[in-house]
């Protein structure tokens, strides 16, 4: 497709949708609707009944987004300034209704005016096409838009400008002269920031009661594990995009989780609809290879995560609590997958660790939004309030030093000693556990951590060295 500059003297009409904005600002004010309001789901069907023109309409009357946090096209918007400069007229004509369409063009004082749905009127299309002949003529503008459904409006127009253009628009446009605009990281790499991958590590915890007991003769045990690992992993990425759904407005006001996929727009909010269910279709029909049990647990997780994801993670320390308790699930997984009795000492130690764990999470949070200057940002500290800093570390470095505790009277139990030739060789784990939670808490007191410890842990080089010389300990414990 060749690059061509616009007609500079005809107006430039812009499109708002995965336009002007990476987002879909319908889908968006929808989605905060259902997040602040769940009853209004039994209202959306009766709304939409109306036609979509209504609908649209009634969304904007409901929720108003903030136009300041929307993830513009930056390339595209220097552009535009650069064109206004110029003495250009720019519209902004969009099929989103006129109110949100009207607020966005406020924010950037760009637009002399603004075409949109009107609440009986869905400016969409042929609609749109012949809204702008009637109002310049044939060849009479030039038009920026993304989609399929810009290409009636495109065969109007004198100039072309295709923003982050689909395949089907690029096909369609492929002999046509046109200015072309991208903004977008390569697919697989955002879906595999949205799914999560790298978060995939903490369902290792389903291979621990094998490990543990010392199951290693087993190949069955091996292929089982592999299987809820997987389970559960599906499970999670489903929960993570159901999750970035939900806080898809509180994201977009955060500095460094607005490059979430779907908060930047670098995803299609509809695939991200599909996606998430076709997950956890994906996490239960894995299972279906595995005892009823781990099923009835998975579901279990799925039940609890989405719950946290709705409305737990807002309420104080019942938050950090489901977070730990999450993790232990985990280990009760692996129990149910293949059979192997698990450990209460190792359930003990679980809880009190990821206790401390999801404690320092939310105090890297809310000591962030506490330092933040953005008054959007420090309103988001969830449950929490500045004043709650010293108390949460009391509660999470006390947490740690209590798994640490739960460890010693495991090795100094008779317990022990059925998997273990040389119990004293385990006392070394005892400093090793203590240096590291302890300086998981200093490097969060400093303001060093990341709001994930256990990301941190995987990028940070002594967590490995002391997980080597931990597993190094336990060798040498039995073998010795």
């Amino acid at each position: 497709m060749a690059e061509t500059s616009t007609t500079a003297l005809k107006p430039l009409c812009v499109d708002l949708d995965g336009t002007l904005v990476k987002t879909d600002t319908f889908a968006q004010a929808l989605l905060l609707l259902v997040r602040t309001r769940p009853a209004a789901l039994f209202a959306i069907p009766r709304w939409a009944a109306n036609g979509l023109a209504a609908f649209k309409r009634r969304i904007a009357q409901e929720v108003q987004l903030d136009s300041a946090a929307l993830p513009f096209h930056p390339g595209l918007l220097t552009f535009l300034k650069s064109e206004r400069e110029k003495g250009r007229e720019l519209l902004l004509v969009t099929a989103s209704d006129a109110l949100p369409a009207r607020a966005v063009a406020a924010h950037l004082g760009l637009f002399s005016d603004v075409m949109a749905s009107d609440g009986v009127t869905n400016l969409k299309a042929g609609r749109k096409r012949d809204a702008l002949v009637a109002r310049f003529g044939e060849k009479g503008f030039d038009y920026a838009g993304n989609a399929t459904d810009d290409l009636p409006v495109w065969e109007a127009a004198a100039g072309i400008i295709a923003v982050n253009p689909c395949a089907p628009v690029r096909r369609a446009l492929k002999n046509r002269p046109a200015r072309i605009f991208e903004d977008r990281p390569a697919k697989v790499k955002s879906w595999f920031k949205a799914i999560r991958v790298h978060q995939w590590t903490k369902n290792i915890l389903v291979f621990l009661p094998m490990l543990l007991a010392h199951e290693f003769s087993t190949p069955s045990l091996y292929i089982k594990a592999a299987l809820a690992f997987f389970a559960f992993s599906f499970a999670a990425s489903a929960i993570y995009i159901f999750n970035d759904l939900f806080d898809l407005h509180a994201d977009q006001h955060h500095p460094r989780k607005k490059n979430r996929p779907f908060a930047a727009g670098n995803l299609n909010l509809l695939a991200a609809a599909v996606t998430g269910p076709l997950l956890v279709l994906a996490a239960l029909g894995v299972s279906l290879l595995l005892p009823a049990a781990f099923t009835a647990v998975l579901l279990l997780y799925l039940v609890i995560t989405t719950l946290y994801s709705w409305r737990l993670k807002q309420i104080a320390l019942l938050d950090v609590m489901t977070l730990a308790g999450l993790y232990a699930i985990r280990i009760l997984a692996g129990t149910a997958a293949y059979g192997v009795e698990t450990s209460t000492w190792l359930i003990a130690f679980s809880i009190f660790l990821f206790f401390s764990l999801a404690m320092v999470k939310r105090y890297a949070e809310l000591r962030e939004a506490s330092e933040s200057s953005s008054e959007s940002v420090r309103v988001r500290g969830r449950g929490y309030c500045e004043a709650d800093l010293p108390l949460l570390a009391g509660f999470g470095a006390g947490s740690g030093c209590v798994a640490v505790l739960v460890l010693a009277l495991y090795i100094n139990s008779e317990k022990v000693v059925q998997f273990y030739k040389n119990p004293a060789m385990l006392w070394l784990l005892c400093p090793l556990f203590l240096y590291w939670i302890a300086r998981i808490w200093l490097l969060a007191s400093r303001g060093e951590l990341s709001d994930d410890p256990l990301d941190f842990a995987a990028r940070d080089r002594q967590t490995w060295i002391i997980g080597a010389l931990s597993a190094a300990v336990l060798i040498l414990g039995s073998i010795l």
